[in-house]
């Protein structure tokens, strides 16, 4: 099965982490584990982009929906059950559209994992991999997700630290 050039270009670089320490297993892992890490920063990469598209967009939605049930309570409060009913209606279409939204915005932080998967596949398709203390072995599929889960918290570990390194200190004095 031949690789296309998108894989092809990037496998030179992809595969120098299957390679690190010259245990086949180890290697294996710790080559999913960074390309893993990989697939969240680019993830993360394409989720802030798209919210700075559509950021401002998506904070309408929100508000409306927070504005329509602010009315629909209020109405509720006023013993108005007709206006309720039509403010509650008009909330809750404004709620379903913000979560589908927000549902949608989540794709463009998952969607470099089937990429990476098409990747592996042409690399490990067929191989078995071993899970290490236990008599059972792994697709590539499942031992990019078992890799992927603690990715993901080092992931989000790293970006509250650069958070906190990039935040100003609050505690310095104004000058």
């Amino acid at each position: 099965m031949d690789m296309p050039w998108p894989f092809l270009a990037l496998d030179p670089y992809l595969i120098r982490f299957y390679r690190l320490t010259g245990w086949a297993l180890l290697d294996f892992y710790l080559g999913t584990f960074v390309l893993a890490l990989h697939t969240l920063a680019l993830g993360e990469l394409s989720l802030w982009l798209a919210r700075r598209l559509v950021g401002r967009y998506l904070e309408e939605t929100a508000a409306r929906a927070r504005h329509y049930h602010d009315l629909s309570i209020e109405a509720l409060k006023a013993g108005d059950k007709a206006a309720y009913e039509a403010a509650n209606k008009l909330a809750n279409e404004a709620f379903s559209k913000s979560f589908f939204q927000q549902l949608a915005l989540s794709g463009a932080f998952f969607w470099p994992a089937p990429l990476a998967l098409a990747w592996m596949q042409y690399r490990f398709l067929g191989v078995d991999i071993p899970l290490p203390g236990t008599g059972f072995s792994l697709g590539f599929i499942g031992a990019f997700i078992l890799c992927y889960i603690p990715a993901y918290f080092v992931w989000k570990r790293l970006l509250k630290r650069a958070a906190r390194w990039l935040r100003p200190d609050a505690a310095a004095p104004a000058t």
